[in-house]
């Protein structure tokens, strides 16, 4: 059983056959513009959900856990998302605020990683997040936050079917 469950897996396709071509001499130096443009692309090719994502948390202890979440914005405070501080995300937030965080389109062979530390965004900015949500009934939610993941690391991975795939990586600093 186990040998016909490995081959059933390595019989299944990896990326498709035609695949963009990304050269790293032309991306811009900031790597928000690039995912903006690599999150376009993925708009434009019709691939679902583009702005989900898997984020990685850990406790206090250094246990990991991941899950799906959505983008709700990137500008100058970060890359954000929001959750209940009263869930288990929530809580491993506050106890351990470094994450990871993986963008996965798969249509194009692409994947972006961007690792970093969390900060608390506003509770007015918190309770409009909350209110913009579909089907917002008008009700508060105190314990809803709205985060920014201020990275340190990103990193663009393009799939090439001649399997010499390629990274682009930015360290970010505080000065930049």
């Amino acid at each position: 059983m186990s040998e016909s469950f490995r081959s059933m897996l390595r019989s299944l396709p990896d990326f498709p056959v035609d695949l963009p071509v990304f050269d790293p001499a032309t991306a811009p130096s900031d790597p928000a513009d690039l995912f903006r443009e690599w999150l376009g692309d993925a708009l434009d090719a019709g691939l679902p959900q583009p702005h989900a994502f898997t984020l990685s948390t850990s406790d206090a202890a250094g246990a990991v856990s991941s899950r799906m979440m959505i983008l709700k914005n990137l500008d100058a405070e970060g890359w954000h998302f929001a959750t209940s501080r009263a869930s288990r995300k929530g809580r491993e937030l506050a106890e351990h605020p470094r994450v990871a965080m993986n963008f996965f389109w798969s249509g194009l062979g692409r994947q972006v990683r961007v690792v970093g530390t969390i900060v608390e965004l506003s509770a007015e900015e918190s309770a409009a997040d909350w209110d913009e949500r579909p089907g917002a009934d008008g009700s508060p939610n105190p314990t809803w936050q709205l985060y920014a993941v201020r990275p340190v690391e990103v990193e663009f991975w393009q799939a090439s079917t001649d399997r010499r795939h390629v990274r682009h990586r930015y360290l970010v600093t505080a000065d930049d």
